[in-house]
């Protein structure tokens, strides 16, 4: 799984001088309307393997273990290095310049983040915080670009991750801004039980509380919660000790109109 787009609940648009207003109708525009496809999961990345080349640098790499809340960089920091996924779930956040907060991304195993400092960026601009307890690979800017620069089908395997990424954030864009929170949940926990994605099915999810689940999507607890409920009714989902168990009829609540 990939990025997760979520942004704050604001209600209304606003324009430059504070006050809401309307969106334009689509056929003032000449718009052609989002079809219902692009509600669907996104399809599954090309499988890529990382371990290999990264184990085999003998400097500037690191590993450390994370437990659930624990901060991995913080929003400010130095961008000096690339962070990849081993194992366990992240999330980046950012805060605006008034304190509110956004989940903007929720990436699993096999994930890369932090390669903007790649692009030049001097400091971050978000936050990575462990969603369980993860194991996290830290490679130096320097080596990184070296490694890049050593081995072209690495290189290559970098470029297609960060593509597929990229389709994958612009699909979280369009549910965020045409679905219904309940869409947006029931996609947002398919995706965390890999389902759409090209490794196996993951059934049981950890477990992750509903205040998160809530920031992720843009909505409240208490919608979150009402949602859930109504999935286990419907027998979409059901918890057990470990965590919450992910049925695929689930994407009928994605795929319904």
């Amino acid at each position: 799984m990939a990025t997760r787009f979520a942004t704050m609940t604001n209600v209304s648009p606003r324009g430059t001088t504070g006050r809401p207003y309307s969106l334009p109708q689509a056929a003032d525009r000449k718009l052609k309307m989002v079809p219902t496809a692009m509600t669907a999961l996104p399809v599954p990345a090309p499988a890529f393997d990382l371990q290999t080349p990264i184990n085999r640098l003998m400097s500037g790499r690191s590993r450390h273990d994370y437990l659930a809340g624990e901060c991995i960089f913080s929003q400010g920091d130095l961008a000096n290095a690339v962070f990849y996924v081993q194992s366990g779930q992240v999330k980046l956040t950012v805060v605006s310049m008034s304190g509110k907060e956004a989940v903007i991304a929720h990436l699993s195993a096999g994930c890369f983040f932090g390669e903007a400092s790649l692009a030049g960026q001097k400091v971050r601009i978000s936050s990575a915080n462990a969603l369980q307890s993860s194991t996290i690979v830290r490679i130096e800017k320097t080596v990184m670009l070296d490694l890049l620069h050593r081995e072209p089908e690495f290189a290559e395997q970098f470029l297609a991750h960060l593509l597929s990424r990229n389709v994958r954030m612009e699909a979280d864009l369009v549910d965020h801004l045409f679905n219904s929170s309940e869409k947006r949940l029931a996609r947002l926990l398919m995706l965390m039980a890999n389902f759409g994605q090209d490794s196996k099915p993951i059934p049981v999810i950890a477990k992750i509380s509903q205040e998160t689940l809530a920031e992720m999507i843009g909505t409240t607890r208490s919608r979150v919660s009402f949602f859930l409920n109504r999935f286990r009714e419907l027998g979409y989902i059901d918890y057990n000790g470990g965590g919450m168990l992910i049925n695929s009829s689930l994407v009928k609540v994605v795929l319904h109109d």
